[in-house]
């Protein structure tokens, strides 16, 4: 064989291999024959049931970055639309409590009320304090603690929480557990006394018989919303002390209990003038908070002021509940500040974020 028609099947050879590296790089972003290609999830469209709401009945289509209202992971935004925003504009929100937003009560015990401030309120383990106290609303919390020896007050945490609506009665705790185990579900719930199942599971719900009360897990375990409609929407999620923050903060936990607790949110819709509580007197239009500014530990009290007999009572010296009241919508203020983030003071929010 010729040396020149040696040389041209080599040419010929090595161009056959270039083009079908060529096509295989080109090929490799495309789906194979048969396999069905990854679609974009289409944006829900939500819209808002209250009648005081310039959203009423406006349907709003979700945004791209989270275009359901239960994402399917559980973990990603949702999509949420602001029923009291004059934009009637759907946002993406978190679904569990934001400790640093307005609303909050998280830690020992640390509540960031409607005035953007924050300020820790100490009470005493094994006691029940008014959270929040209002002509027809009433949520009171169970505390749990321990006293160090040397220590002149009580370590306490939220371990429960009482709702008092008309003639009804909710509550929702974290049970206690010796060691912690983030695959046991610690969340317990009753109504009218009446202890209630939740399956776990992502977005298993309940309601209640009169349809005003929703009851949905935003975890498999351990984390729910709770929304009384046209009241209040509670964001909870419990969680252990853990080996670190005793550490840190020397609370001398025993061995033989985690202390589990709560980690709340709560969004207000609509709540008289004359609100009380250790959280609801931040949200009167006049308040005056009297937390130290500056200081590590800004502390307000009222113990006295605020505690009640049990986890459903309205007894507290301050208390404005009473069961006879049903007062919704006239001489009541609308308001939500929970879109808040106060990691670094009061910034810029839109009303009541629901969910539809």
């Amino acid at each position: 064989m010729k040396a020149s028609s040696i040389q041209s099947m080599v040419i010929l050879l090595l161009l056959c291999v270039s083009l079908g590296v060529t096509e295989t790089r080109a090929g490799a972003g495309k789906t194979p024959p048969g396999a069905n290609p990854t679609r974009p999830v289409k944006p829900q469209r939500v819209t808002c049931y209250n009648h005081g709401s310039k959203c009423f009945l406006k349907y709003v289509t979700c945004p791209a970055q989270c275009p359901q209202v239960q994402p399917k992971d559980g973990k990603s935004k949702g999509c949420f639309l602001d029923c009291y925003s004059p934009k009637c504009e759907a946002v993406c929100r978190g679904r569990k409590p934001n400790c640093n937003g307005v609303g909050a009560a998280c830690f020992d015990p640390r509540f960031i009320g409607g005035d953007g401030i924050v300020f820790y309120f100490h009470g005493k383990g094994n006691e029940h304090f008014s959270l929040v106290s209002d002509i027809n609303l009433q949520i009171n919390s169970r505390f749990i603690g321990l006293r160090p020896a040397g220590r002149t007050r009580d370590y306490t945490w939220i371990q429960a929480l009482g709702l008092m609506f008309g003639s009804h009665t909710f509550t929702l705790e974290a049970t206690r557990t010796e060691k912690w185990d983030n695959e046991e579900d610690h969340l317990q719930f009753s109504y009218d006394g009446e202890a209630l199942s939740i399956p776990e599971g992502l977005y298993s719900e309940w309601t209640s018989p009169e349809n005003n009360l929703k009851v949905e897990r935003i975890a498999s375990k351990n984390s729910a919303t709770v929304t009384l409609s046209e009241a209040v929407e509670i964001s909870v999620n419990v969680i252990p002390v853990t080996e670190e923050d005793n550490r840190i903060h020397n609370y001398q936990i025993p061995s033989n209990d985690s202390f589990a607790h709560l980690e709340v949110q709560f969004r207000f819709f609509n709540l008289s003038a004359q609100v009380e509580g250790v959280l609801g007197q931040t949200y009167q239009p006049n308040f005056h908070n009297t937390a130290k500014a500056g200081v590590a530990m800004p502390i307000v009290g009222g113990a006295d002021k605020y505690r009640t007999s049990s986890l459903l009572s309205a007894d507290c010296k301050s208390c404005l509940f009473s069961p006879s009241n049903n007062v919704t919508g006239e001489g009541l203020l609308s308001m939500e500040y929970a879109a808040l983030d106060c990691t670094s003071g009061v910034g810029s929010g839109n009303g009541i974020v629901c969910r539809k």
